[in-house]
């Protein structure tokens, strides 16, 4: 079974002059190759794309070519053609216009990153081992006992930082069976409601997103200011050397600051969700979720924040995951109804069919016109939300 692992990284100088080496020496094989494609395929358009075996017969001459490619790891070449590759092929074979042609790598890009396939060794509790590197401090080697490293990729983040991301090898770790079944509704006021009555609050960073707008706003300001002075100075018939926009401290700095706290909030958000997704794997064997279209639910400005703040896609995706790693079983449905239909009698509320979204986002309790039970809204969503899976997969769920 494979599985992600994501590690901070802490670089001498020299080892952070190797990186930018490497990190270079991708950018420049990616842009030498798409440009000899690109000059191909318009002297003639028949022209097909080489495969990435192909261009791996070109390595060699280039190395022989450009001998600081040799600094590099050799594996991470290797994958910087099957990227390419993939990339065109995307490109062409593309019909709903998702995938655009391959475009240059720039320098001047906040993250850059480079990928290879070589073995990563654990050297220490705190050390590992990388090709053309050699032995660098980590945060934490005691999650990679007992696995595999498949491909492992080096990333500078737009706050300065050094990560690394591992792919690894895990043998089946199959939890024990609680034989419970749970519901769960996603929900605006609160992130996540189970049929059994649990509240998970919703993910609120209000500090956080404060600051964050604010060196947001900085940085537009300054990447104005700066833009105008470049573009002033450049025009100017007179003038001894050309400017660049990269030659000013000032905006790199208020993009430093927001990349900060943007990274503080989305290193949060994961951490809140991996717990909670964490504690339903667990507990249940069986979960049942509501597959909502938050994309079509963003168009209300009133309630797109907090939808985006709740990443209801990572809270699914996450459950999926360590559903399929530790052998328990997700269900996905259709949440058409699930808040007017009473959970008890299996009746809709007829009374509710023409309040307007808001209105009805209001409500939070209701009774049933019907076998007259109370219900909190949220609970009954989610408790009609388990029965509605229950019944694509066959169990019987026993009343209280």
């Amino acid at each position: 079974m494979l599985k992600g692992m994501k590690l901070r990284l802490y670089p001498t100088r020299k080892q952070e002059q190797q990186l930018i080496i490497m990190f270079g020496n991708d950018r420049f094989l990616w842009n030498i190759l798409l440009a000899g494609i690109n000059q191909r395929y318009k002297n003639n358009p028949s022209f097909k794309v080489p495969t990435n075996r192909q261009m791996d017969y070109l390595l060699v001459p280039l190395k022989a070519e450009y001998p600081f490619l040799k600094d590099s790891d050799s594996t991470s070449l290797q994958v910087v053609t099957q990227n390419l590759y993939q990339a065109w092929k995307n490109f062409f074979n593309d019909k709903t216009h998702k995938f655009g042609k391959p475009r240059f790598h720039s320098r001047k890009a906040a993250k850059q990153s480079y990928t290879g396939k070589s073995n990563v060794k654990v050297a220490a509790k705190r050390y590992v081992r990388l090709p053309k590197l050699g032995y660098v401090k980590t945060s934490s080697t005691e999650s990679l006992k007992n696995c595999k490293v498949k491909r492992y990729t080096v990333q500078k983040e737009p706050t300065g930082k050094y990560y690394l991301s591992l792919q690894v090898e895990f043998e089946n770790q199959e939890l024990k069976p609680t034989g419970k079944v749970v519901g769960i509704d996603l929900g605006v006021h609160d992130l996540a409601i189970t049929s059994d009555g649990i509240k998970y609050d919703k993910l609120q960073f209000k500090q956080l997103e404060k600051k964050a707008r604010k060196w947001q706003s900085k940085y537009n300001r300054r990447l104005h200011g700066v833009t105008n002075i470049v573009e002033s100075h450049n025009h100017d018939k007179h003038r001894l050397y050309d400017l660049d926009v990269q030659d000013f401290s000032n905006w790199q700095k208020a993009r430093k600051n927001k990349a900060v706290y943007q990274a503080k909030i989305a290193n949060q958000r994961k951490d809140i969700l991996h717990k909670i997704t964490t504690e339903l794997v667990k507990n249940y064997d069986v979960i049942v979720l509501e597959n909502l279209k938050s994309k079509n639910m963003m168009k209300n400005h009133n309630l797109a924040n907090a939808i985006s703040s709740n990443a209801w896609y990572m809270f699914k995706t996450m459950l999926a995951y360590k559903c399929n790693w530790y052998g328990k079983q997700l269900i996905v449905v259709d949440p058409k109804n699930t808040s007017r239909i009473c959970s008890n009698c299996g009746k809709k509320n007829h009374n509710f069919d023409n309040l307007t979204q808001n209105q009805w986002l209001n409500i939070r309790n209701w009774t049933c016109p019907y076998c007259h039970k109370n219900h909190d809204r949220d609970i009954n969503a989610a408790k009609n939300i388990l029965n509605r899976g229950l019944k694509q997969t066959n169990i019987q769920l026993v009343k209280d």
